[in-house]
């Protein structure tokens, strides 16, 4: 069932203290979660995995009636560098068919109505009247210079694809779907965490990269958060190495397809139905919201940040000047689906996403504030014959909007900091891992 936005109330914070002239307004944005909130929440799964549970029944838990099935065999094609002038390889044993000295490294550019590939005293080697052409060669190669995912002269498996393209070349990373997820197990989830964790991860990025994949193009992912982040051998290491193959081929299904595996970093205790953070979007039945009782062993479990009202005005375009921003509809976790900023000449509609891009924040899930305080220099008592007085103290007068006590958060976690417990108000009696 989805949540509406609670009604504002005002909170006197102290009637005692005496009104002053003016007072400061704050916007304080308590939140939860990072991330869209779909899937599988990646803190949630290293919490499953530290209670003792196998990456069977963490993936049947948050991707909900999915099952393990067998990959197909496919290549990956991997988008490395675009239309550059020229391509640089080291350690192919041939380009093109033809033989060339692994040892040495080979420049290829466009040449005519084709590439042609130099050693580096620039050279020609071969000129081949192709649109493409493959370095193939000793497992793995070195691609010179920056690549789309971050790395410079990384190394990679498989072949490396040379394409025309525009006025330069672009190069592409052809391997093998196992050895692709050992280049980005790693980059997506830290290798130190517990080994179940890491098989998690492994078959949900497996997974996402075989029902995400281009069906038209050059190149079926890129290796950065448009697709998954891929690193190649750089991403690599032993123990997400290991995750891999012990999940060699598996894959999650709904009704024998694929399923679109969407994960992020952390949940706030609730993942999301799709439809509702990915506002307009279809409804997926096994991505639905579920209880995430382990997710608050991330920094992200909660947090607040603070904005002025200018800072607001500025970020969400209210209708004159901005006076508060209501939510209408909440999402069943509760994320913030669609709201409203309100100013001093009308309102207009945004979504929770909207909002969350605009101001940066980590996660829609989240309840606005305004604070309206004032700070006031309390007297001392102490007589003066004792001496100096201390400084005197500050205390603040002013409201709080909407009351804390209806913050459509769950539970206060024990503490507001990252390592209470989940409030059992939200699991819906869950009491212990999956199996």
């Amino acid at each position: 069932m989805r949540r509406t936005a609670p009604i504002a109330i005002a909170l006197i914070l102290s009637a005692a203290v005496p009104a002053t002239a003016s007072a400061a307004v704050r916007h304080v944005f308590r939140g939860a979660g990072f991330g869209h909130g779909i899937g599988m929440s990646q803190y949630g799964a290293y919490g499953y995995a530290l209670k003792g549970s196998k990456y069977p029944g963490i993936l049947a838990h948050y991707y909900k009636g999915t099952e393990l099935s067998t990959a197909p065999s496919e290549p990956v094609r991997v988008l490395l560098q675009p239309v550059d002038p020229y391509i640089r390889v080291r350690g192919a044993t041939s380009v093109g068919g033809r033989k060339i000295n692994p040892s040495a490294m080979y420049l290829a550019k466009r040449g005519g109505a084709g590439i042609v590939v130099t050693n580096s005293r620039g050279r020609r080697v071969a000129n081949f009247a192709a649109s493409s052409i493959k370095f193939r060669g000793a497992d793995p190669m070195r691609l010179m210079g920056p690549a789309l995912n971050g790395v410079t002269s990384g190394l990679y498996r498989g072949s490396i694809e040379v394409r025309l393209d525009g006025g330069g070349v672009t190069s592409i990373n052809e391997l093998d779907m196992d050895s692709y997820i050992r280049g980005v197990v790693a980059g997506e989830m830290p290798s130190s965490w517990p080994l179940e964790a890491l098989k998690v991860q492994a078959v949900a990025a497996r997974t996402y990269a075989l029902a995400t994949a281009k069906t038209s193009g050059a190149f079926d992912q890129y290796p950065d958060t448009r697709s998954q982040v891929y690193r190649g051998v750089t991403g690599e290491s032993v123990r997400s190495d290991a995750a891999v193959a012990d999940t060699a081929r598996e894959i999650v299904t709904y009704g024998g397809v694929p399923a679109v595996t969407y994960y992020f970093s952390t949940s706030g205790g609730q993942t999301e139905n799709v439809e509702f953070s990915f506002v307009g979007s279809l409804s997926k039945p096994w991505l639905v919201s579920v209880p995430d009782p382990y997710d608050n062993l991330s920094p992200y479990h909660r947090w607040n940040v603070r904005f002025t009202a200018a800072r607001l005005d500025r970020a969400l375009g209210a209708p004159g000047a901005f006076k508060r921003l209501k939510v209408v509809e909440r999402g069943e976790s509760p994320r913030v689906v669609r709201a409203k900023v309100v100013g001093t000449q009308g309102t207009r509609n945004v979504t929770g996403p909207q909002v969350r891009s605009a101001l940066g924040l980590r996660d829609t899930w989240f309840t606005d504030y305004r604070v309206a305080t004032s700070s006031v220099r309390s007297r001392s008592a102490r007589p003066a014959s004792w001496g100096p007085r201390p400084p005197a103290a500050r205390v603040l007068a002013g409201s709080f909007q909407p009351a804390p006590e209806i913050l459509p958060l769950p539970g206060p976690c024990g503490t507001d900091g990252p390592a209470g417990p989940v409030s059992t108000s939200r699991t819906r009696g869950i009491t212990g891992p999956p199996p």
